[in-house]
């Protein structure tokens, strides 16, 4: 299997990710899955009202359009994001766009929302056979600007809320031009309150979560956390990819243009957690952004997050990453 993933890692990043999910996805069919990725046994926990088996998830992108659930799901995560969906299909930003950064264990995307859109999505949601906790992360299309953005939320909203376990709302993507604007006080008030109200409407009682950036200023955020707090919503999901490339070795690599997630982010986004942690004790957490082992994954624990996700280490390290986490 590691003769396998050495072959698969030949391929450009984008095609090796998908060679890689259909690969584990043929496996699990042919029901040997586990026999080369064993499962661990789980170790429950109830967080924001949800059974989870365990708390170690799968970040948005692994799995954009849920063409993928099942064979993910075999592998023993606790839980599944998938997405980022926006209401329209979308072909994302020119390629190449993403690229491994090895001796820095960090990939760089500048992927723009690529995906299928939210009918396909919703398709996948209705025939999974995974019985774990999913969530779906949505977006905005590349084209829809102010008020626009905020109707493709609820848009998304609407289409899923009775298939998933969980909503993430993702305002962070460094990779879609004026996304990171709604961050902003007045305009993630604004965009609270459509959400808020149009949950109300569908009377979704699942928990919904904001996805931040990492770069937006400590004072910020703490502001966001605040109006978190006191709203509808569940909580933060912390955090998306950094654009600032300062502590990556090599100089060409930080030059190139896109979000960078990974070892290099792992101190950064877990700051944001313990910050936030210190003020609002009882608000969740999902941690994410660097987690490449088990050390990690309980740092990000002790520092605050009632859940953890992983995504690059996952990529980097190939799924063997989850066992790696979980046993005891």
């Amino acid at each position: 299997m590691n003769l396998i993933i050495k072959v698969i890692r030949k391929f450009p990043p984008e095609a090796a990710h998908l060679i890689a999910l259909h690969s584990l996805n043929l496996l699990h069919k042919l029901k040997i899955l586990n026999y080369f990725f064993p499962k661990i046994n789980s170790n429950p926990s109830s967080v924001v009202n949800l059974s989870f088996d365990n708390r170690l998830g799968t970040a948005a992108g692994l799995d954009k359009n849920g063409d993928f659930i099942d064979c993910i799901g075999a592998l023993g995560f606790g839980f599944i994001e998938v997405g980022t969906i926006t209401p329209l299909p979308q072909n994302g930003n020119p390629k190449p766009r993403v690229f491994r950064i090895m001796n820095d264990n960090a990939v760089i995307n500048r992927l723009g929302f690529n995906n299928k859109g939210v009918d396909h999505l919703v398709k996948n949601l209705i025939s999974r056979k995974y019985e774990g906790i999913v969530g779906v992360n949505i977006g905005a299309n590349k084209d829809s600007k102010d008020e626009e953005r905020i109707k493709d939320y609820l848009t998304c909203f609407r289409k899923v809320s009775s298939l998933c376990d969980y909503i993430t709302i993702n305002i962070s993507s460094p990779n879609t031009p004026g996304l990171r604007d709604l961050h902003g006080k007045e305009n993630i008030k604004n965009l609270i309150k459509s959400i808020e109200k149009e949950s109300n409407i569908l009377n979704f009682k699942g928990p919904m979560f904001l996805k931040i950036s990492p770069d937006e200023s400590l004072e910020l955020i703490k502001n966001i956390a605040d109006i978190i707090e006191k709203s509808k919503l569940t909580g933060l999901v912390i955090s998306n990819t950094t654009i600032f490339k300062e502590n990556l070795t090599a100089e060409r690599d930080k030059l190139i243009e896109g979000g960078l997630s990974g070892a290099p982010i792992m101190e950064k986004s877990t700051t944001i957690i313990k910050s936030v942690k210190k003020l609002h004790p009882n608000l969740p957490i999902i941690g994410v952004g660097g987690v490449m082992s088990k050390l990690d994954f309980n740092y990000k624990i002790e520092s605050g997050a009632d859940l953890v996700q992983v995504y690059t280490g996952f990529i980097i390290n190939g799924p063997k990453i989850v066992s790696d986490i979980l046993s005891e």
